[in-house]
């Protein structure tokens, strides 16, 4: 049985796959192109957008002090970016909901209206005015 080694990727070349992957790619062409599972491209992605580039290990080494402070930051910053593109996705979801309710409003009031005008009116007190038999 042949062992094999663990590849290693650079930030930088895991920054230009998931560049071509968010500008439309897809994840399986890329990942023959380089010989990578898409499972693999997709969780760097993943990473990526809930840590920044600094989320991203690069090859294998110690990382310093300063390293790991600055992926903290930018983990707080990529987190309030997350969280702004997730509450524009809400308001644009809102945003169809009420533009789908307006549509229903304007057809009920419509319908409301025409049966109002299709009612006979009763000269009789106390008679209820009846609408025209349906052609069934």
């Amino acid at each position: 049985m042949s062992e094999q080694r663990r590849r290693r990727f650079s930030r930088e070349f895991k920054m230009r796959v998931i560049e071509r992957l968010e500008a439309g790619e897809s994840g399986t062409a890329l990942g023959l192109e380089f010989s990578i599972k898409r499972t693999i491209i997709y969780r760097w992605r993943e990473l990526w957008r809930r840590g920044g580039e600094m989320a991203l290990r690069g090859k294998p080494g110690p990382r310093t002090k300063a390293e790991a402070l600055e992926l903290e930051r930018a983990r707080g910053v990529a987190g309030r970016a997350n969280d702004l593109t997730e509450a524009r996705r809400q308001i644009a979801v809102l945003e169809r909901k009420v533009g789908q309710q307006q549509v229903d409003l304007d057809f009920f009031k419509q319908a409301l209206r025409r049966i109002e005008a299709s009612r006979q009116s009763s000269n009789e007190a106390g008679v209820t005015a009846s609408s025209p038999r349906s052609r069934r």
